[in-house]
């Protein structure tokens, strides 16, 4: 997981002594510099996204950084990567869920207390799987379709949706001497 400390960025790009994110032109310059390394990462990497040393972000500033990357992240911009946003406060969640879901997106992020949550817009079939998921690390569709109680179609069109929104890494693995596909949380 590569990390990008919001805080540092804030500094090196605006210079202006705040640790908050505040107004659509502020976001703009922090989201561009985001893209410019984010281009640079390998595919499959997760880029941890750090709010922890910052102080408010504002709706405008929430929908700049997180709604635009995310939707230029779904459209394939940055190719297969994948998006955490960390060390939120429950008043930078509650910008940047509404954000979120005034475009019908959704991300993991990790509270300053460890929790990975959902926020932003999710079916809730899709909810209950992606929960799941985070509980157990690791999973695969006949895990999904045995625990669920779901049809072996049904569970992997649901890690299959999931990781298309990037909210979940699905990489090859081996069982019973077979490959499979294996669903990991972010």
């Amino acid at each position: 997981m590569k990390t990008y400390d919001l805080y540092k960025l804030l500094k090196e790009e605006l210079k202006n002594g705040s640790s908050d994110l505040v107004t659509r032109p502020s976001g703009q310059v922090i989201r561009e510099r985001i893209e410019t390394d984010i281009r640079r990462e390998g595919d499959r990497a997760v880029i941890a996204l750090d709010f922890s040393n910052i102080g408010i972000i504002d709706y405008s500033c929430a929908d700049e950084i997180a709604a635009k990357l995310i939707s230029r992240l779904l459209s394939n911009e940055y190719g297969d990567k994948y998006i955490l946003l960390k060390g939120l406060n429950d008043n930078q969640k509650e910008n940047i869920e509404v954000a979120l879901e005034r475009k019908d997106l959704a991300a993991v992020a990790e509270m300053r207390d460890g929790q990975r949550v959902l926020i932003g817009n999710l079916n809730n079939y899709l909810k209950e799987t992606l929960e799941l998921v985070l509980k157990k690390d690791r999973i695969t569709a006949k895990d999904i379709s045995e625990i669920m109680k779901l049809g072996a179609n049904t569970s992997g069109t649901r890690l299959l949706n999931l990781h298309k929104k990037r909210l979940v890494r699905r990489v090859e693995g081996v069982r019973n001497g077979g490959r499979v596909w294996v669903y990991e949380k972010i």
